[in-house]
């Protein structure tokens, strides 16, 4: 799904087999959000070949957080040109949750080249905000791009719904503060690591809205 002249959304859309949503960012630089589990890469694979691109082209392998629906294929760019970012947070969540993540995946002794932090990130000529927003996972990440007004959330908040908490390192309260952080936001796109795609800023505003209408009780 094309969002923008530089902005390409990769949709799982196969609601039999669990897979993350994966984000590409065609400018001076590749950027790679969330390239998903390694055996259904063929479909990123796909998408990235319709626009004459290669897994080797990826400048930069951007996780918004550790979960394998989102990771595992990194282990395809072992051998690349691509860097790969994380929150320090998430990387020190993984190591200690699971500490043969990266065997686990693949890829031998996993650590990432770039550890994020909040704050600006520059990437060619391209400037981005890494907002830290925990809830899901303790080192979970969003991605404003305010050149597009869009918004890459991973597991925080989807169409109509939110990220888990259930799971080790959840926690419901942070999410909640999350969400309202980013509900701030001057937000055209919104995109999520499942599910669909949310595009105009009235329907964004309505679906942080919603969420905490519907799902907030819950958590």
């Amino acid at each position: 799904m094309k969002i923008s002249e530089v902005l390409h959304a990769f949709v799982w859309h196969d609601p039999t087999v669990n897979n993350a949503n994966s984000y590409l960012i065609n400018g001076s630089k590749k950027i790679l959000i969330d390239p998903g589990h390694d055996h259904l890469f063929g479909n990123v694979k796909d998408h990235l070949s319709r626009l004459s691109i290669t897994p080797q082209d990826i400048d930069l392998i951007l996780l918004t957080h550790g979960h394998p629906d989102h990771v595992e294929a990194v282990r395809g760019f072992s051998k690349s040109q691509a860097l790969i970012a994380l929150h320090e947070a998430e990387l020190d969540f993984v190591k200690e949750l699971a500490p043969h993540y990266g065997t686990a995946m693949g890829v031998k002794d996993f650590e990432p080249q770039i550890l994020m932090r909040e704050g600006e990130l520059q990437v060619g000529d391209m400037q981005f905000q890494i907002i830290h927003t925990p809830g899901h996972s303790p080192g979970s990440i969003c991605l404003y791009w305010p050149q597009e007004k869009a918004l890459i959330t991973g597991d925080v908040i989807f169409y109509q719904g939110i990220g888990r908490t259930d799971l080790p390192g959840g926690d419901g309260l942070a999410l909640k503060d999350s969400i309202r952080r980013l509900s701030s936001l001057e937000v055209e796109h919104l995109l999520p690591g499942h599910g669909e795609v949310v595009s105009g800023r009235e329907l964004v505003k309505r679906n942080f809205s919603e969420v905490e209408r519907v799902w907030f009780q819950y958590i």
